[in-house]
């Protein structure tokens, strides 16, 4: 008799617990994006670059502001940046991620450096300031338009890299390949010191400006950023939209006015399944508390321009921040 009181006991307590844990699965749900969203996390990691860089000491400012208006546990994490970065968000490695525009659509895409491997857990929180494309010269070398360049010997950074696809991609628009130039593989001090010795005629570098070595040029030379005419611009960011118009600003580099550009930009992304609310409360955290950060970067940090240049989905948090305050 007693095993038979036991048995339906347990009965009743199992019934029981199946019925709060559907409420506690509805409740753990519920503003999480619906039926079959997992549960946030307990504490975030944001990756960032390496420690030299820009995005490791904005990712340290951050983690403490979302740590502080979410309450969640915050981290940033030293990383090998951009690429490196999707990869580890896609394995689970990381929540949050800082990335460039174009290394995201290349990974939502399966392109370039994401040949055959499409990355499609990962959607953007919003832009952060741009990494100008900037081609660099010097008043001696005769260069002035993209049209100078042919046949001439000009730095396109590694194959494969972020500021080689960037090249191609220019000189593409213009009318031109990687044939129709002596293309030099240097890295950006490199580039520097063979414009200085008059080895290179011109070379790519993209960056956040002032770039060190384009101030180091600067110098001992006079400084000439060729323009990328708003036509080609428009162009360009018609058929790659990670692209966004900007400017090499006047009284940087010794420049006397200003020079139209390109450039893509600085991203936050984020892992598809966290919540609707819990991206929300991170991205108005940031763009929001960006006195807080004390970096020269953070001035460039709005949300009037938090859209710009993203050729990739928007995770429905950060949209919904968006929608509110655009």
């Amino acid at each position: 008799m007693l095993k038979k009181k036991f048995g339906l006991f347990a009965a009743v307590t199992i019934a029981g617990s199946v019925f709060l844990a559907g409420c506690g699965d509805d409740a753990a749900t519920e503003g999480e994006g619906g039926e079959g969203a997992s549960k946030d996390p307990e504490f975030l990691s944001i990756l960032t670059g390496g420690t030299t860089g820009t995005y490791y000491p904005l990712g340290g400012a951050m983690a403490n502001i979302i740590e502080t208006e979410t309450g969640l546990d915050t981290t940033a994490e030293v990383s090998q940046a951009s690429a490196a970065n999707m990869t580890a968000l896609a394995d689970g490695d990381a929540q949050i991620a800082f990335v460039q525009t174009d290394t995201a659509f290349y990974a939502a895409e399966g392109t370039n450096m994401f040949e055959g491997e499409v990355i499609d857990t990962v959607s953007a929180i919003g832009a952060l300031y741009p990494e100008t494309i900037q081609l660099v010269t010097t008043s001696s070398s005769g260069v002035a338009s993209f049209e100078d360049l042919a046949g001439k010997k000009i730095s396109v950074g590694a194959p494969g890299s972020g500021t080689y696809i960037n090249a191609e991609q220019l000189l593409e628009i213009h009318g031109m390949t990687m044939d129709d130039i002596d293309a030099q593989n240097l890295d950006f001090g490199e580039s520097q010191e063979s414009l200085q010795s008059g080895q290179i005629d011109a070379a790519f570098i993209t960056a956040g400006t002032p770039t060190g070595a384009v101030e180091s040029l600067g110098a001992t030379s006079d400084v000439v950023i060729v323009p990328v005419e708003k036509a080609k611009a428009d162009e360009l960011i018609e058929k790659y939209p990670y692209y966004a118009h900007d400017v090499v600003p006047s009284g940087i580099y010794g420049l006397t006015e200003e020079v139209p550009t390109v450039s893509v930009l600085a991203m936050l992304v984020v892992q598809n399944d966290l919540s609707e609310d819990l991206v929300y409360d991170i991205t108005k955290a940031i763009y929001e508390n960006t006195d807080q950060i004390q970096h020269a970067k953070a001035e460039l940090i709005k949300a009037e321009t938090g859209l710009d240049g993203i050729g990739i989905d928007i995770h429905p948090g950060a949209q919904k921040y968006f929608d509110e305050v655009n």
